[in-house]
């Protein structure tokens, strides 16, 4: 049982326009075609309150992508290039990480995820990135770009090789890191890519969006970890 958290956005579709829970379906197909059942969850402030409850029923952890952290949890105004901020979501996947971390429980960050991950363990972010066009396309395309991950790394065992090619969708990236966490990837312009936490069973961080590649590998080798125990 994967959990993959949703995002809280305003949608349209037929006679309605409200606030919903979203999961890209790319997530749900990805993880269920590597072997795991997708369980989407959407922010409370219960869970939030009491994270371990919807963890002892999971067996491995998606911070999934999608808008801006609000700035404010990690010390910082917004500037003019963040905006769709959701605090109750951050707050929501911040108390999951770290409880996630704590038991060890697989854990996989994907884009804003990534980003998630190093403000949860006391990071900071870069609002907006001055190769930011390298890695953000308009809304709907992914920039296609290498990466390089460090050899021996659980980046690199988890994708299979230590350059690859990924898609990207983001403007934002990591300022300051987070405690214990390690870079293991970069983006030829410099940008990290990977981050991890070498202590424990599986805890990564990818800045590229692996649940859009069919068949992903990351992910593969990710639901492998949750029943071995190691990376697959």
């Amino acid at each position: 049982m994967v959990g993959i958290c949703a995002a809280v956005e305003v949608a349209r579709w037929a006679a309605w326009e409200v606030e919903v829970n979203l999961s890209q379906r790319t997530y749900s197909r990805e993880v269920a075609g590597a072997g795991a059942q997708p369980v989407i969850l959407p922010p409370s402030e219960e869970m939030t309150a009491a994270p371990g409850e919807v963890l002892d029923r999971l067996d491995a952890l998606i911070l999934a992508g999608g808008g801006d952290i609000d700035p404010g949890s990690y010390g910082a105004a917004a500037d003019q290039n963040t905006t769709a901020t959701r605090p109750e979501r951050d707050a929501f996947e911040m108390a999951l990480c770290r409880s996630a971390l704590e038991r060890d429980l697989p854990l996989l960050g994907v884009c804003r995820g990534m980003e998630l991950m190093n403000v949860a363990l006391g990071g900071t972010l870069a609002q907006h990135l001055e190769t930011a066009s390298t890695h953000l396309h308009t809304p709907g395309r992914f920039s296609d770009h290498d990466v390089a991950l460090e050899a021996g790394s659980l980046a690199a065992r988890a994708a299979g090789a230590e350059r690859i090619s990924v898609r990207s969708h983001h403007h934002q990236g990591l300022g300051e890191l987070g405690r214990g966490l390690v870079v293991s990837g970069r983006a030829d312009d410099g940008v990290v890519e990977a981050v991890e936490l070498p202590d424990r069973t599986f805890a990564l961080g990818i800045l590229w969006h692996t649940e859009e590649e069919a068949g992903s590998t990351v992910l593969r080798s990710f639901v492998g970890a949750t029943r071995a125990g190691a990376v697959a």
